[in-house]
């Protein structure tokens, strides 16, 4: 059985938990920031900025099974200070850095990873294991709209540090929020399960790790959520990494972008609560194809409007309601595919292949700027990849799943 919790320890978990992400998710949302400052200042290439982010977009994602397998099996709280070490140091020693190499290691390697010791994969996960059924899928919404504010509050804070004092403070401004989420983490302690506490798992019991990923591996229905999640990876890292050149490109200014940047995570905060919501009550795999569709409709109006400031904002608004709204249900299904024991475990290795997407999104965009002078043909391949996203999942098995998610 799960440790039970009283309501004021799932009220404060759960808030523990989205206010870390949304440090987390705040510090690493807001890189396309720095892209335009830090290529005119230290000589880097736009595509070698580009791939610096792209490395670290597959970073993010490599390293959350690995962060979160270590998690399930020593404790959260331990992951996530080393992570948040690790963001800080990256973006303290990116200042230092002169050279595309410097950047690869203090953005590209050591910011992302660190990222990922506080991201979804673990935070979703303790709420999953630790919240009663069906608590979890609008604590997942809640947790997930964390990070969202945590864009709203950092894209536009970061982009007046820039401009009254320059890059490199917005960079020790950044660290130094980093460090933020240690003490945060001792509110996760007042609820934390001791290692060996059996945990909610499938009805075959005892079934260790490597079991599991074999499972996994085998069972179509996760193939096509890493199919769909990888859609999203893509079109997130390039819009995060690219939407403020683009949008200068355009005409507009800076803060436009800054701006942009963080109505998507305000407009996500309602897009996440509802998702949490809505998988309470409608099958998951509709409510993903739903958001995958309505992302392709909106990025085909964004292509023809007037590229006006107002058309951007409500442009962001629309797209802010989809922007990670996937995370609830693809980590709802993964636990009605296979239990919540090893969930931060399968649902960090879907983030490996939203990651892949995201190395895709953010290299190619720079690769698409630097050939052609426009972001065109990514944001054709964009809606493409958003629509097969959404045909792809329709075929989940999510009832004969849940039959099978047999809670202990």
């Amino acid at each position: 059985m799960n440790q039970k919790l009283s309501q004021s320890q799932i009220v404060v978990l759960t808030v523990a938990a989205a206010a870390i992400l949304m440090i987390t998710m705040g510090v690493r949302q807001t890189s396309g920031l720095f892209l335009l400052p830090i290529t005119q200042s230290v000589g880097v290439t736009v595509v070698a900025f580009s791939f610096a982010l792209a490395i670290g977009q597959f970073m993010f994602g490599l390293a959350q099974p690995i962060f979160a397998a270590i998690a399930d099996k020593y404790g959260a709280v331990r992951v996530i200070i080393a992570g948040s070490l690790m963001m800080a140091l990256g973006s303290f020693l990116t200042p230092y850095m002169s050279s595309s190499g410097g950047l690869l290691v203090t953005m590209g390697i050591l910011g992302a990873a660190g990222a990922a010791a506080g991201s979804f994969s673990i935070l979703i996960g303790i709420a999953a294991q630790r919240l009663p059924p069906e608590k979890r899928s609008f604590a997942s919404g809640f947790i997930n709209a964390g990070g969202s504010f945590g864009q709203f509050v950092f894209a536009p804070l970061v982009q007046v540090v820039i401009g009254a004092s320059g890059w490199v403070t917005a960079m020790f401004f950044t660290a130094a929020a980093a460090l933020l989420t240690i003490p945060l983490t001792w509110l996760l302690r007042d609820s934390k399960q001791e290692p060996g506490t059996p945990v909610a798992h499938v009805a075959v019991p005892h079934v260790s790790l490597s079991e599991q990923l074999r499972d996994a591996m085998r069972n179509p229905s996760y193939l096509y959520l890493h199919a769909g999640f990888f859609t999203c990876g893509f079109h997130i890292a390039f819009l995060v990494t690219h939407l403020p050149s683009d949008l200068q490109i355009c005409g507009l200014s800076a803060s436009v972008a800054a701006n942009s940047l963080a109505l998507i995570g305000l407009f996500n905060i309602a897009g996440s609560l509802v998702a949490g919501w809505l998988g309470q009550r409608y099958r998951m795999k509709y409510l993903l194809a739903a958001i995958y569709g309505s992302r392709a409709l909106i990025v085909a109006i964004y292509m023809v409007m007037p590229k006006t400031a107002l058309n951007v904002y409500l442009f962001a608004g629309a797209l802010g309601f989809t922007w990670l709204a996937t995370v609830p249900p693809t980590a709802g299904l993964v636990g009605k595919l296979f239990g919540t024991r090893y969930i931060a475990t399968l649902f960090g290795l879907t983030l490996v292949s939203h990651q892949i997407g995201g190395f895709l999104g953010a290299w190619l965009g720079g690769v698409a700027l630097a050939r052609t002078g426009t972001y065109e043909w990514i944001w054709y391949a964009d809606i493409a990849l958003a629509l097969l996203a959404a045909v792809i999942n329709l075929p989940i098995r999510e009832q004969r799943l849940e039959a099978r998610a047999v809670l202990a």
